[in-house]
């Protein structure tokens, strides 16, 4: 049996399809989404245990063997990811039981919420190149509906951009798809890297590889071409920015990591050279950009492009190390940036602004919402013992080894103006005196309701998830290992899919 592979994908579908029928009924879109995001979370962890046993997961939908059908495969990294996807599904569900507002409600949130959430899956478990850019068109189809609910025009002004450049990308993306149909006469991933690999190499490979390249760094949000995300992620509602912010670009990373492992791994002094160059660029202008913003969730919005970076530096180093690094980078990052996502909106219920200068004197009257603010915050600053440090020290050790010294300082540096970033919205939001004349009525003598209680339970679940992570790495740093392992030998995920067809 495989059908465990093709589960994550149908249950958020199923759950979606079930929304719409519950239309007019906003407390049994409620609950089923939340069922639905717990079931999908559970396949999602049988799925990984099963790649934990035998190495690749493979379905061939419809028994079409590869490389004629629709193949669905999961390797370490492919699960690693769908797990994560159902964490910040129950995560979101939760939040949205008290931040999603009935107007959101009556324009579709909740079947939007689980389309994407089915687009994110089946990009991370397609194993044909076609069915990649399908599913960026769903993800970018819900993202988008997704964004402008509310109709504000902050919104439609981030929701221009954010779809602009994204099908920017999508063009890009469609193309090289056809170059390189033209020049192997395939899409399955796995047909693709053996006959590229047996193909004389010219220098459409690397023009192709380039257009790879710029679509997926596009999706990822790298330089130069990241500024849709920080003019778009903090003009939703704050679960969809969450959301957002932990999944949507490391859709980008993932697809980075996978063709430039899987297909395009004859010439990486070429594209690996450029993708050095691009993480380094990605990781100063983001932090840079954040040192510069008033704005709690546009800070969070350059921090991830800055912390895409890192992960592409893993890529780009392409030793075992490195590899695990970014690994290990993705897993720690998805769960520190959603939840900081998710505190911003807590203060947003208390304060009702999300202007740095307007906000103040949390830790007072909220000490534990500050102390919560501090795990996520500080662990993406990198200090021990949280899972930032973890992934940074990875990250940076493979820099050594690899004597790139230069990039490697500029991650150091990057590092100490993150911290920088954490320590200004810590002074700012939560220790400074609150501004004379803001109405602190929900801050100061507001109860503690039972819908800010529910805001409370997945900014908790996420902070001991760090915390876990940070005080017992070693079973994620093994994933990490496992997932690294098998990046960089291509041969297993081919014969795993291929089989007796090569």
């Amino acid at each position: 049996m495989t059908s465990e592979v093709a589960l994550p994908i149908i249950i958020p579908l199923l759950t979606g399809t079930l929304c719409v029928l519950a239309w007019r009924s906003s407390m049994a879109q409620r609950l089923l989404s939340l069922l639905g995001s717990l079931t999908l979370l559970g396949a999602s962890i049988w799925l990984l245990t099963s790649v934990l046993e035998s190495g690749h997961v493979v379905m061939y939908m419809g028994n079409w063997a590869a490389p004629y059908g629709i193949t669905l495969v999961a390797d370490m990294l492919g699960a690693i990811m769908v797990v994560l996807t159902g964490m910040m599904a129950v995560a979101i569900a939760v939040y949205s039981l008290a931040s999603a507002s009935q107007a959101h409600e009556r324009f579709g949130y909740y079947p939007l919420m689980q389309l994407l959430l089915a687009g994110v899956a089946g990009s991370f478990l397609t194993g044909d190149i076609f069915n990649l850019y399908v599913w960026f068109e769903v993800m970018l189809i819900a993202s988008f509906a997704l964004l402008i609910l509310g109709g504000e025009r902050a919104q439609m002004e981030g929701a221009v951009k954010y779809v602009t450049l994204n099908l920017l990308s999508s063009a890009i993306f469609l193309s090289a798809i056809g170059l390189l149909y033209g020049l192997v006469g395939t899409l399955n991933m796995a047909d693709i890297a053996v006959k590229l690999g047996e193909a004389e190499h010219t220098g459409m490979v690397d023009v192709i590889a380039v257009m790879f390249l710029i679509a997926f760094g596009i999706k990822a949000a790298a330089f130069p071409l990241f500024f849709w995300l920080p003019a778009s992620y903090h003009t939703g509602p704050v679960a969809v920015s969450a959301l957002f912010a932990g999944l949507l670009t490391k859709v980008g990373v993932y697809a980075l990591f996978r063709v430039f492992t899987l297909i395009f791994n004859e010439n990486p002094d070429f594209t690996h050279q450029l993708l050095l160059w691009m993480a380094t660029l990605t990781m100063l202008t983001g932090v840079l950009g954040a040192a510069a913003q008033f704005e709690f969730r546009r800070i969070l919005s350059f921090h991830i492009v800055s912390q895409i970076g890192y992960m592409l530096l893993g890529l780009a180093l392409f030793t075992p190390l490195a590899i695990v690094g970014g690994v290990f980078y993705i897993m720690h990052h998805i769960i520190v940036k959603t939840n900081l996502f998710l505190i911003s909106g807590i203060v947003h219920r208390l304060l009702g602004t999300y202007d740095l200068k307007k906000l103040g004197g949390i830790y007072k009257a909220r000490p534990v919402l500050s102390i919560l603010f501090l795990v996520p915050a500080l662990s993406l600053a990198g200090l021990p013992p949280l899972s930032g440090f973890f992934a940074k020290f990875i990250i940076i050790r493979a820099g050594i080894e690899a004597n790139a010294w230069v990039v490697t300082g500029i991650a150091l540096l990057v590092g100490l103006l993150t911290l920088y970033s954490m320590i200004k919205i810590w002074a700012e939001v939560f220790w400074k005196k609150l501004p004379e004349g803001t109405d602190d009525t929900a801050l100061v003598h507001g109860k503690t309701s039972t819908s800010l209680m529910l805001m409370y339970v997945p900014v908790v679940l996420l902070a001991g998830c760090t915390l876990f992570i940070g005080l017992n790495g070693q079973p994620i740093y093994a994933m990490a290992e496992m997932s690294a392992s098998q990046l960089l030998d291509p041969s297993q995920y081919i014969e795993a899919v291929l089989g007796g067809a090569q």
